[in-house]
């Protein structure tokens, strides 16, 4: 017997089941089939809400970012300077944690020039800019050091989800360490 379709499923709904796909199973059964399979409804259905597998990954993506900023911005609300960065550097990495298919989809927009990709992914930029201010960044430097932050806080994710970090050392104090030496050099070159 066949699963009755949902009437009226809505798309947050939709990028939800896929998140939680990708977050069991991998980026690599994020599939029209099994989404469909487990929403209870016939795989053509879900072209009402994008053009097939790429338009999936695409909205999955940009949910995806959108779910990332929030947690980085209200890691940041109510603390400044240094501790704001590392409060918003642990909700990245715990986000990556958390939702590891999910932060695999951010990094796999199909088009990261896409302008839907870019605005989400902009507010992420724009709020670590705005909590590296302590440290009186502007233009380029203080793009250059969001860059440098960011690839700090993958490299950790990324090591981590590989089973990089064997060693029986707390790993949040790992990642403090680091940001704090980040921090600390980019107090040394202001």
């Amino acid at each position: 017997m066949s699963p009755r379709p949902k009437v009226g499923l809505e798309l947050s709904a939709i990028l939800d089941a896929a998140g939680e796909i990708a977050d069991q199973k991998g980026m690599s059964e994020v599939t029209l089939a099994t989404l469909a399979k487990k929403l209870g409804i016939r795989p053509p259905s879900l072209y009402n809400h994008f053009e097939g597998l790429p338009g999936l990954r695409k909205k999955l993506a940009i949910h995806g970012i959108h779910q990332l900023y929030e947690e980085m911005a209200n890691a940041a609300i109510g603390v400044a300077g240094t501790e704001a960065v590392l409060s918003m550097s642990k909700a990245y990495v715990n986000f990556a944690r958390k939702h590891p298919g999910i932060y695999e989809a951010t990094l796999l927009a199909p088009n990261p020039e896409d302008e839907e990709v870019q605005q989400a992914g902009a507010k992420i930029v724009d709020l670590s800019v705005r909590v590296l201010q302590t440290y009186q960044l502007e233009g380029e430097q203080a793009l250059h050091t969001v860059r440098g932050l960011r690839s700090i806080l993958h490299g950790f994710s990324a090591l981590e989800q590989k089973g990089g970090f064997k060693m029986r050392l707390n790993l949040d104090e790992s990642l403090t360490i680091i940001i704090q030496a980040f921090l600390n050099g980019m107090e040394g070159s202001c």
